[in-house]
This record gives C-alpha cells, structure tokens and sequence, in this order.
C-alpha cells in the first residue's frame, strides 16, 4: 500500500473513532496512536498531521458543502465511515495544495477508500458528492473533454 494511502486510511480511522465517540476524544492522540500501530515508520508523517490539520480547521466548512451537496441525507444520518471519507475528499478537493494532491486525485482516493471501507452504495454516494464538488469548484476543468483533462495530466 502507497505511503500516502496508507496515511489517508489511518485518518479516515482516526476520524471514524472521533466522531464515533461524539467527538469527545482528543483527535490528535487518536491519530498519533494510529499512526505508531498501523503505520510505524511511515515516509511522511507530516502529511497526516497537515490532512488531520486542515480537516480540524475547516470542519464547519467542509460539514456545509456535504450539506449543501447532499440535501437529501442530513449529515448525521450519512454513515460515520462515508461522513469522514467525505471529510477526507473534500479537504483535499478543496483546501489541499492541488499541485501535491490533484483534484482527480482526491476524488480517487475518496472513491476507493469508499470501496475498501463503506456499504455497497456508498461509493457511488462519495463519487456523487465529490463530482458536484469537483464540478462547481472547477468549472472549467470540469467541461474540458476527458481526453484533453487526461493529457494535461500526464
């Protein structure tokens, strides 16, 4: 499994058990201990703690768009695991350097950690929600023809 991989699963566990525990837990510990068993002597540390980060400073925000995006599931309805796969996606679609994490990128990784971790639906859910975002927060990327957005990429 690819390091930063790895680090997304390890947050979106780390989100999982805070959110779980009504956010009472102090995140930061949850993580660090995450961190020590499931990925000792990962490559970059540093890009859980700037994802861990960046997901706590613009929670409010971030909880908004899911809203907004998915009026039909309030988001204490969404499952705990698609709420944080969501939480995951959406910092990296959306406040993430997107020259370290491309948008398609984000979304991908959403998706599949979706797959690995989620319902049966809930890939197409996270897909769902991720492409709206995607397409109103990148509007011109979003209406370049796929082939164009794929040579650009590579």
């Amino acid at each position: 499994m690819a390091t930063r991989h790895l680090v997304r699963t390890v947050i979106l566990q780390s989100l999982y058990e805070w959110d779980f525990y009504g956010r009472t837990t102090d995140i930061t510990q949850v993580l660090e201990r995450n961190l020590a068993e499931f990925a000792p002597g990962i490559d970059e540390p540093e890009f859980a703690w700037k994802i861990l980060k960046g997901i706590a400073e613009n929670l409010d925000e971030i909880d908004a768009r899911i809203k907004k995006t998915a009026p039909d599931w309030p988001i204490e309805k969404i499952a705990i695991i698609d709420r944080n796969i969501l939480r995951v996606g959406l910092y990296e679609l959306l406040f993430a350097d997107k020259n370290e994490v491309p948008p398609k990128v984000a979304i991908n990784e959403a998706i599949e950690m979706a797959k690995n971790y989620g319902g049966p639906n809930s890939s197409r859910f996270i897909n769902g929600v991720l492409g709206t975002v995607f397409r109103e927060a990148f509007p011109e990327e979003a209406a370049r023809p796929k082939e164009n957005r794929n040579a650009q990429e590579n």
